[in-house]
């Protein structure tokens, strides 16, 4: 596992997850814009109960807001799949 999918985990803890998956699909993207080898487009699969009565846009913001400035620089692409356990 990279530095980068450990650090993200670590930031990702806040949303107390009953699961997640987060995925490196960095490989799927070589020649496009922001590509990185080991480490630049992710999919996220993640289920919290914080997710509870909330919209789709505002539990991305949640997850944008846990990975901070990581947004901004190490992370190209990111697409997020955030449900509660409801949900599933």
């Amino acid at each position: 596992m990279s530095d980068l999918v450990t650090l993200m985990r670590e930031r990702l803890g806040v949303l107390d997850a009953q699961s997640m998956e987060l995925f490196d699909e960095s490989g799927g993207h070589i020649g496009h814009a922001g590509y990185r080898e080991g480490g630049s487009h992710f999919r996220l699969d993640i289920v919290s109960r914080r997710f509870e009565g909330k919209s789709t846009v505002a539990r991305h913001r949640m997850v944008y807001q846990a990975l901070g400035a990581l947004m901004q620089g190490e992370i190209h692409a990111l697409a997020i799949n955030a449900r509660t356990p409801d949900e599933l």
